[in-house]
């Protein structure tokens, strides 16, 4: 299986498991200064050179031999589960994509027919009932979860444990593993253990928000999009991201974890051997 979802810089320096929806965009761009001095002309996404990354052929020899001989500092980012959902929704269901289509073609047609949800017409920017289509979206984001049905789950919004754990069960370990809502916190932290040709100063470096504008803006509270059989839901699919990452599933609105991420314990519990507790 080796290590979908995983980057690393040309030099060496530094590896990253990709967690989608939780500043993949930005942690991109940095890892390619602290090599190069300069940003990628683009999204990082769609950079074929000067980083490497598992889905790149080329690149998965170095990337094997680096977890192998666990020679490179490596760390991941996570999100508050209400956040990255919300996200993932107004985005990549309500929002155009960079390439002025929906995304994944038949998808939104397929929910807006068999679940019901508006997304604010053609355009995204109409008027819509951004409540009551969010939860039949999460209806969906279920059932293509627990069951696989309409179709397979997508990763922006497939539990960030099961990103995580790939890396675990086939022979890597996490350094570090920090929250979103701390980002330069986190990111300077991972910084300072890394030798680079290029010092990253974190309070210049602009926020490269890839999904900016795609969707509409989201019109309330966090709590408002979650009711009772909501919260069911969030927790049915999300229950390990809530207890291994620290957040606040008692409270919506609590954007910030309620502690540090124990790295045992996410080893332990998305490891090979680990049960399904």
């Amino acid at each position: 299986m080796g290590f979908p979802g995983t980057w690393m810089t040309e030099s060496g320096s530094v590896m990253y498991r990709v967690v989608p929806k939780c500043a993949c965009s930005t942690i991109g761009q940095i890892m390619y200064y602290s090599d190069h001095g300069r940003f990628f002309d683009g999204d990082i996404h769609d950079s074929t050179t000067g980083l490497h990354k598992w889905a790149q052929e080329g690149s998965q020899q170095a990337i094997t031999a680096a977890v192998q001989g666990h020679t490179a500092p490596t760390f991941t980012c996570v999100r508050n589960p209400y956040a990255r959902i919300l996200s993932s929704f107004f985005d990549k269901i309500c929002g155009i994509q960079r390439n002025g289509r929906r995304y994944r073609g038949n998808l939104v047609p397929l929910l807006i027919q068999k679940y019901g949800i508006e997304v604010g017409g053609e355009d995204g920017k109409q008027e819509f009932d951004q409540i009551a289509s969010f939860r039949r979206f999460l209806l969906f984001a279920r059932d293509t979860i627990r069951f696989r049905k309409p179709m397979e789950p997508d990763i922006h919004w497939s539990a960030m444990s099961g990103h995580i754990s790939t890396f675990i069960v086939n022979g890597g370990r996490y350094d570090h593993i920090f929250p979103t809502e701390s980002f330069n916190e986190g990111m300077q932290k991972v910084l300072d253990r890394i030798d680079s040709a290029h010092a990253v100063d974190l309070a210049t470096i602009p926020k490269f928000n890839e999904s900016e504008g795609h969707g509409p803006k989201r019109a309330h509270p966090v709590s408002a999009y979650f009711d009772d059989l909501s919260r069911h839901l969030m927790w049915e699919i999300y229950r390990k991201d809530f207890q291994l990452f620290r957040y606040d599933f008692d409270n919506p609105d609590n954007k910030f974890p309620k502690g540090p991420v124990d790295l045992d314990e996410v080893h332990t519990r998305l490891g090979p051997r680990a049960g399904k507790g």
